[in-house]
């Protein structure tokens, strides 16, 4: 997947959740201008990133990645 697509998906669940990126970079330990690099697709996640974001969305990296 491109980043810009893990960004796509990483935004839906997101707000499927209901959680606001501020509160997605809290649960993550990472910066909100981060989260916002990572939805534009402009920055691409390491699998560790994916994890934390998994776990704060409390759901499988496979779904971020589609």
């Amino acid at each position: 997947m491109t980043p810009r697509q893990i960004g796509m998906r990483l935004r839906k669940i997101r707000k499927a959740k209901g959680m606001s990126q501020y509160a997605l970079a809290a649960k993550a330990k990472v910066s909100r201008e981060y989260i916002r690099l990572l939805e534009s697709g402009r920055s691409d996640p390491t699998v560790g990133m994916l994890e934390k974001l998994a776990n704060a969305l409390d759901v499988p990296v496979t779904e971020l990645l589609g």
